[in-house]
């Protein structure tokens, strides 16, 4: 748990009754706090979407002062640990004295052949970053994200894609005393408030980085003048047994975020999943579309790698800020148990890196935050918004 005096606190319910764990957790979080909630996130794990909206009504209520934005999981962090597939609801509360807070509500509109997103709030010069909390069935979160530049600029955006344990239809987002059961809502924040990225993707590289000669779409026809597949080949060809099976349960590919960089080791790429082989065209198809003249360089993914990779940024990023007092977590549901046999890795990663401060979050259907100054949707990643005292601040 938080310490008592400290601006950022969060708290973790588990039970059936949701509306008494939404009750239980944010009272927890505000309860802790040093002064009074500017901001309170909260996210709710349960079997019901209805029994989901009125826990959310109920945690909203709790804090009318305060601007409140939160969402259904399948499962959610708080109190130093993860909740996976259970009944529960975490709450992270703030006080940020001094900063502009606006929560929005984005939906999606058909004009002629496109898509136009609506409710963005007006950017300002001294906007510092926005929570998006995100329906994956009803939002176009990779377009919005990945074409966020033209709209917000630079702006960081930071969260994840909520879910909810019945699916499709079952998704709940929540903002100051609204609920939704589409679209996505998030909150900016302005002013005077220290906040800084952390995007663990979790991958280590094999083989040597290589250009792409030839693609078509989403499919790397050539690397380094040679047909993609037997580049591939190759590289395998040459792993040890263990990391050939990690090749086999899911390869991936890194896309190099600096071209003009002498070397690109792990950290430097933005990973996107490798989903399959044509052999008649010896070309390998990815999650992205790469244009010809980027550097690429396959990459694996295990516990061990996951976990140095993420406790490797967190004490960089210590060392880098200092003092750190908060931090918003958003971890792929493909992470925890399922990856590392305990649902607590990375909310424990945090404390064990940053400290006892108040960290929350949720299991997320997809995860968004920003590598090499670029918004990207990811998956099996832990995207961290820290928050961070200002240098000789308390």
């Amino acid at each position: 748990m938080a310490l008592m005096t400290s601006r950022f606190a969060d708290g973790l319910a588990v039970g059936s009754d949701l509306v008494e764990a939404a009750e239980t957790a944010v009272g927890q979080a505000l309860s802790r706090l040093s002064g009074q909630a500017d901001l309170v996130c909260f996210f709710i794990c349960g079997d019901d979407p209805e029994d989901v909206a009125r826990a959310g009504q109920a945690a909203m209520k709790l804090a009318p002062e305060a601007h409140v934005i939160g969402c259904s999981a399948t499962g959610v962090i708080g109190d130093g640990q993860g909740v996976e597939l259970t009944p529960a609801v975490s709450a992270w509360a703030a006080t940020l004295e001094g900063a502009r807070l606006t929560t929005f509500a984005l939906e999606t509109l058909t004009a002629e052949d496109r898509f136009v997103v609506v409710g963005l709030p007006e950017r300002n010069g001294d906007d510092h970053v926005a929570i998006l909390l995100a329906d994956p069935y009803t939002f176009p979160t990779d377009a919005f994200v990945e074409r966020s530049v033209d709209v917000l600029g630079d702006l960081p955006l930071v969260g994840g894609l909520a879910n909810g344990l019945q699916g499709r239809g079952s998704v709940r987002l929540f903002a100051d005393g609204e609920i939704y059961t589409e679209g996505a809502i998030g909150v900016l924040l302005s002013g005077p408030v220290r906040v800084s990225t952390v995007v663990s993707q979790g991958c280590r590289p094999i083989g040597p980085s290589m250009v792409v000669t030839a693609s078509e779409e989403n499919l790397l026809l050539e690397l380094a003048g040679q047909p993609a597949l037997a580049r591939l080949e190759d590289i395998v060809s040459e792993l040890d047994e263990d990391d050939r099976e990690l090749v086999a349960s899911g390869l991936q590919i890194g896309l190099a975020m600096d071209e003009y960089a002498e070397r690109h080791e792990r950290g430097d790429f933005l990973i996107r999943g490798v989903i399959g082989i044509d052999p008649e065209r010896e070309a390998v198809a990815i999650g992205d579309i790469v244009e010809i003249g980027r550097t690429v360089r396959f990459q694996v993914r295990d516990a061990a790698t996951a976990d140095e990779d993420l406790y490797d940024l967190l004490d960089a990023h210590r060392e880098e800020l200092g003092k750190v007092d908060g931090a918003l977590l958003f971890s792929c549901n493909g992470r925890g148990s399922a990856m590392f046999g305990t649902a607590d890795h990375d909310p424990v990663a945090l404390r064990d890196t940053l400290g006892p401060i108040g960290v929350a979050g949720f299991f997320a259907a997809g995860e968004v935050g920003p590598v090499a100054g670029h918004n990207h949707v990811h998956g099996f990643t832990a995207s961290v918004l820290v928050f961070s005292s200002a240098a000789g601040g308390p």
